[in-house]
């Protein structure tokens, strides 16, 4: 098989501002994943570099760039899955860990569990010797500004996911040269959440799926509508009932936009190597390489191409 990997970087309404440094951001944690794709490293350790790439980059709401609950704390969340397998690892609720998805991945090597949230996490990941860091060193002075300036405002994270305010989910998905997929999101949540609120970033079958038997998804925006139409799964229902995977995530997010009225994207590939990323928001970073060349975009019906 030739390998494949996509990332996205959240799909809201991404400033201009942000622009250039998201786009930036997914082409680059694309080509790390490439990278060990081309030596023959599986699907699963394209992903869990490809979201450490995005984690570490302060641009994207994940690891560095996290944003604060109503109590002005961090807490992040992620998953991995292996499709060859079905295997799964997630966190939720985690406040000092700078890359949680090497958190998931080490719940699932290393426990007979899917999840572990809050305080068990963290104990987990003090057990097995997982670098943490201080918490306040994973918010930005920007986030800190936005935080303050939003506190006051009476809304809700649905109105808020809509607005310039918000930020949102990285993730990524690939197909290796033996023909496996992966997957992995991960994220810090959207601003002025509710203290202990869980998204569907780390929830299986909803923020993130693969099965070697139809591919790969991951997914973004807001949460309480993906959990609703466990929308990654969605996707690969309709890639089962022989729909292209460009199709598949075009009528599951039309889906969940006509049944709960949430906005979101979701990027996935299918075992022949074919992929999408789409997106009903105002923007989504994204970025894939293949064989042929870097793709990339941020607004809808655009997609550029570059040389790998």
């Amino acid at each position: 098989m030739k390998p494949v990997i996509v990332v996205h970087g959240g799909a809201w309404a991404i400033p201009d501002e942000l622009s250039k440094g998201s786009v930036d951001g997914v082409k680059s944690a694309a080509r790390a994943g490439f990278v060990l794709l081309q030596t023959g490293a599986s699907a699963l350790d394209a992903v869990e570099t490809a979201v450490r790439a995005l984690e570490d980059n302060p641009v994207f709401d994940a690891g560095h760039g996290s944003v604060q609950n109503t109590a002005g704390e961090v807490e992040l969340d992620a998953i991995i899955m292996d499709g060859s397998t079905l295997a799964s690892g997630a966190v939720s609720s985690v406040r000092n860990i700078a890359n949680p998805v090497t958190l998931a991945r080490a719940v699932m090597e290393q426990t007979d569990h899917a999840m572990l949230t809050d305080r068990g996490a963290n104990l987990f990941a003090e057990r097995i010797g997982l670098l943490t860091v201080p918490t306040d060193t994973l918010v930005t002075e920007t986030e800190r500004r936005e935080w303050e300036r939003q506190k006051n405002y009476d809304v809700g994270v649905k109105e808020l996911f809509n607005k310039q305010w918000a930020h949102d989910t990285v993730g990524a998905v690939a197909l290796d040269s033996n023909g496996n997929v992966a997957c992995a999101t991960s994220t810090g949540g959207i601003r002025h959440k509710m203290v202990g609120r869980v998204g569907d970033s780390p929830i299986i079958g909803s923020g993130a799926y693969a099965d070697n038997q139809s591919g790969a998804v991951s997914c973004t925006g807001h949460g309480e509508s993906i959990l609703k139409v466990t929308l990654a799964r969605l996707v690969l229902f309709h890639i089962e009932q022989g729909k292209a995977v460009s199709e598949a995530v075009e009528k599951a997010l039309q889906y969940m936009g006509e049944r709960v009225q949430g906005g979101g994207g979701a990027i996935a590939l299918c075992p022949s190597g074919k992929w999408a990323a789409k997106f009903t928001t105002e923007r989504m970073a994204w970025a894939c390489v293949d064989a042929e060349a870097l793709h990339y975009g941020l607004n809808p019906r655009e997609e550029f191409k570059e040389t790998v």
